[in-house]
């Protein structure tokens, strides 16, 4: 069943090209369609398209519908081009003339926007909340960790003495800036483009406040080209937000496999959580981190690929729309999972004890003889020249542990006023 079939053949190859793998990808939209075209049926009917018994018996099929979907056997046969078109066929073959009412006052496209942005907003919510929870496990982190002294590095060089709470919470702080983006998509997404119809509305006298407060939206996409113009806009919103956090949490994996490797040796993880080698016994590779950079780099470049295929489509739709959907949904659904998979393993991470007094740490600390000189009243080039020769000389001796006391410092975290920045 096609919604758009006019009683004409289709060749079948092009018909294989343009349907695509639109009934798979659908599964993951079946719920929001049908909550939509419930919303829909109630709206038809306060606007007396529909009778009050039809309406009824249109929620009764979908709330069937809608319990195949929760108990995972609703399928989409190859008979079907797309979730649409599945709906519709029920609601017919059960209800006859009034399952083809259902179709009133709203096009393919609409279903499409309005599921799509259900299904964004949805999982934004989802997504957010476990940033927030893999947040507070690395604030938690940095709190048990935060004496325990690491050495910091910049070009990959020896630079300056760093600590675990510090790396920890630098992590948690910049994904803050990651939650914030989040709430962006989220406020982008939440505007009800039910009732664009094709992109032109209808000369149905639609009540499209009635199905944006139904659905749960914040607020409506009034005019009706902006919500036709929003596909596209959303699903490069939506990706664009996740590559920001998948950005952080590659960096996160790239330090993680650096630190676990023996030339660093500062952190390691139980080995259930690790792989081996098929001819080195040795091995204790941090495979679940590598695999974490990898999937989440591909992220980042799904963004980029929502940019290209969208960024010079004139008003109105274009088949070209159909092409972003694939990836749009692979980018939510694998940053679930590697959040989930991410919050399971850095939970179970083993800090090492680290020899600050090892020869190859001991110029760690001079900037911090640096600053013991200027205190004692040398201007800072003077003492940067005096210290910068004791180095090329060979007779620096390093000031061992001093503190820094200055807030966000490794030795005065603000652990709690970066907590509270999540609510702003």
């Amino acid at each position: 069943m096609k919604l758009w079939d006019k009683g004409i053949s289709i060749d079948k190859k092009i018909e294989k090209f343009t349907v695509g793998n639109d009934r798979e990808l659908d599964l993951f939209l079946a719920e929001y369609d049908i909550t939509a075209s419930k919303a829909h049926a109630k709206m038809l009917g306060k606007i007396e398209i529909l009778t009050s018994d039809e309406v009824e018996s249109i929620l009764v099929e979908l709330n069937k519908l809608q319990a195949q979907v929760t108990d995972g056997s609703f399928v989409i046969e190859e008979d079907f081009e797309d979730v649409h078109s599945k709906i519709e066929f029920e609601l017919t073959k059960t209800l006859g003339d009034t399952g083809k009412k259902i179709h009133t006052a709203r096009s393919r496209n609409d279903q499409v926007l309005v599921a799509m942005q259900l299904y964004f907003k949805a999982n934004l919510l989802e997504i957010y909340s476990k940033t927030e929870n893999l947040i507070d496990v690395l604030l938690g982190l940095a709190k048990v960790h935060q004496d325990k002294l690491l050495p910091g590095y910049t070009h990959l060089q020896v630079a300056m003495p760093s600590s675990f709470g510090l790396w920890f919470s630098a992590y948690a702080e910049i994904m803050i800036d990651d939650l914030y983006l989040l709430q962006a998509g989220l406020k982008i997404v939440d505007q009800n483009p039910l009732g664009s119809a094709a992109g032109y509305g209808s000369s149905f006298p639609i009540d499209r406040e009635f199905t944006t407060k139904e659905l749960g939206f914040k607020t409506l996409k009034y005019n009706v080209v902006a919500a036709q113009m929003s596909r596209g806009k959303c699903e490069r919103t939506v990706t664009s937000n996740i590559a920001s956090l998948a950005n952080t949490l590659s960096r996160f994996s790239m330090d993680i496999c650096l630190y676990m490797s023996q030339n660093f040796d500062f952190i390691t993880f139980p080995d259930e959580l690790t792989t081996g080698s098929s001819i080195m016994p040795h091995k204790k590779n941090p495979d679940v981190f590598e695999l974490i950079r990898g999937k989440c780099n591909k992220l980042q470049a799904i963004a980029n690929e929502m940019i290209l295929i969208t960024n010079n489509l004139p008003s109105g739709y274009h088949r070209d729309f159909q092409l972003i959907k694939e990836n749009s949904i692979y980018a939510v659904e694998n940053i679930k999972e590697i959040l989930d998979v991410f919050i399971h393993s850095i939970s179970l991470i083993k800090v090492k004890d680290i020899n600050m007094q090892d020869e190859k740490y001991k110029y760690l600390f001079t900037v911090d003889s640096i600053n013991d000189l200027v205190i004692e009243g040398k201007s800072f080039r003077e003492a940067y020249k005096d210290i910068g020769g004791q180095v090329e000389n060979g007779t620096y001796i390093p000031a061992y542990i001093k503190k820094h006391t200055h807030i966000g410092s490794k030795d005065n975290l603000a652990l709690d006023q970066i907590a509270k920045k999540k609510y702003l």
